[in-house]
């Protein structure tokens, strides 16, 4: 809960611990940037213990669904349908890779280039995923209200669009 003067009570920390003094965020607690950022550690936090049996977070659930629905993806079209810089977003593919979720085959046509595959395993994984991802999103649902998520993601959508 957050006070007029931009503190926070007792909410929440990382590890799921109690933070129960009063911090003074200052103007941060007004700012959008600073306020989606939270939001977004939360929501991360949340799907993440959802699928802790998994074993996979929002970010490797995000590249598999972007990967399975776009057969043949190349790993600079992945990078910019995720919005990651794709030296980020290698050693995610490799790891991927390495455990057998996904298949990387070079292109005939152009060497450097490779297109990506969702192996069985890596198919059976992100069914797995897309479970506790409904789940997850049933949950936000309740907290954002579903009149509103529509208008919440073309928000999300414009930001995303158009930040300098």
């Amino acid at each position: 809960m957050r006070g007029s003067n931009g503190t926070r009570g007792a909410r929440r920390g990382r590890n799921g611990e109690t933070v129960a003094e009063s911090i003074n965020f200052g103007p941060l607690a007004h700012w959008i940037g600073f306020n989606l950022r939270m939001a977004q550690e939360s929501a991360f936090q949340a799907f993440s213990r959802r699928s802790q049996e998994i074993g996979e977070g929002p970010g490797r659930f995000a590249t598999l669904t972007l990967i399975g629905r776009n057969p043949g993806i190349s790993q600079t079209a992945l990078s910019l349908a995720a919005g990651r810089d794709k030296s980020s977003l290698t050693p995610v593919v490799e790891d991927l890779v390495r455990r057998g979720l996904v298949a990387r085959k070079r292109m005939r046509d152009d060497r450097r280039t490779y297109r990506l595959n969702l192996t069985a395993a890596g198919k059976k994984t992100l069914t797995q995923l897309t479970r506790c991802a409904r789940r997850h999103e049933r949950n936000l649902d309740a907290i954002i209200g579903r009149r509103d998520r529509k208008r919440f993601i073309q928000i999300l959508k414009r930001i995303a669009a158009e930040i300098e």
